[in-house]
């Protein structure tokens, strides 16, 4: 987790016409609208700005508009930033579907790593930069946000370059990330994405975090342990105790952490509930010792000698 004080910019606005106009930020990836998406990764802000008409969000974010509305992304930089608090800003699209906390936590480090630079931009695999996946400082972005303002008359459509080439800027490439910049600008690509959150090995991470912001969860789940609980009360005890199993591990879990406890409450349930099936299978295994019988290794007390 990145220690950087920083609030957060969301640009939710549009008009989205190459997707024939719809609400672009709440079309649904994995069950999740685009902008859950993006709050997601930058949970941790301090106070998020989402620029853009009011809508249902998982989280709490305060809002804001563009004057006027549609003006473009320099007009809701200037509506967003009026309302940040700390130095630094995270400065985000709304439709980012793969974006991590991750890549934001980047941003953020190696921009606090070098005191000289006004912000840092992730560049996407062809070198590109992505402008809209960045970190700033805050004062430097107002403050050539006012110089556009009074050499133009007006910010309202201006292009973002004009922006951010005024300002001292360092980079980070996508490598360990590539898809982090990948937008949704037409179904084409959220059809792409749809179908890449539901390849083997992201999938279930994709299920949990849905499931997670639907029942206004932050606990971290350690899918592992989980999977390996639910595998060993199916084997060692039957197929429907996985389930059940699990279910109890994570209400043991949440009565822990009202009492204080955090992740590590999930953990501890788990080991104790795999303890139990493990000694559950060695039982029934004859592995204990008593091959099924009394412990002695004879036939349990009172039964008959025939």
């Amino acid at each position: 987790m990145t220690t950087t004080a920083h609030d957060a910019i969301v640009l939710a606005g549009g008009t989205a016409k190459r997707l024939g106009g719809v609400d672009k930020p709440a079309v649904s990836i994995g069950a999740r609208a685009l902008l859950d998406r993006v709050l997601g990764a930058c949970g941790d802000a301090g106070r998020t700005v989402v620029v853009g008409g009011r809508r249902p969000t998982a989280r709490p974010v305060r809002w804001a508009r563009e004057e006027p509305p549609g003006g473009g992304p320099v007009a809701a930089l200037d509506a967003g930033v009026r309302h940040v608090e700390a130095d630094t800003v995270l400065v985000l699209s709304a439709d980012l579907p793969f974006l991590t906390r991750e890549t934001t936590h980047r941003l953020l480090d190696v921009l606090a790593a070098d005191a000289e630079r006004e912000g840092v931009l992730l560049t996407d695999a062809d070198g590109r930069d992505q402008p809209l996946v960045a970190a700033y400082r805050t004062e430097p972005l107002r403050r050539e946000i006012a110089l556009l303002a009074t050499e133009y008359g007006s910010i309202a459509g201006l292009p973002l370059r004009l922006l951010t080439n005024e300002l001292d800027l360092a980079r980070v490439a996508a490598d360990a990330d590539p898809l982090a910049s990948f937008d949704c600008d037409t179904w084409e690509d959220i059809s792409t994405a749809r179908a890449r959150i539901r390849e083997h090995g992201i999938v279930l991470d994709e299920w949990i975090t849905a499931v997670k912001d639907e029942l206004g969860l932050e606990l971290d789940v350690d899918i592992k342990l989980l999977l390996d609980l639910a595998r060993d009360a199916a084997h060692g005890v039957a197929r429907p105790a996985a389930p059940l199993t699990t279910f109890l591990v994570g209400y043991a879990a949440g009565r822990a952490a009202a009492g204080g406890g955090g992740p590590e409450a999930v953990a501890e349930a788990s080991r104790k509930a795999v303890a139990l099936a493990l000694r559950w299978a060695d039982e029934t295994d004859g592995k204990d010792g008593t091959n099924g019988k009394d412990g002695n290794g004879g036939k349990a007390e009172g039964a008959d000698a025939g």
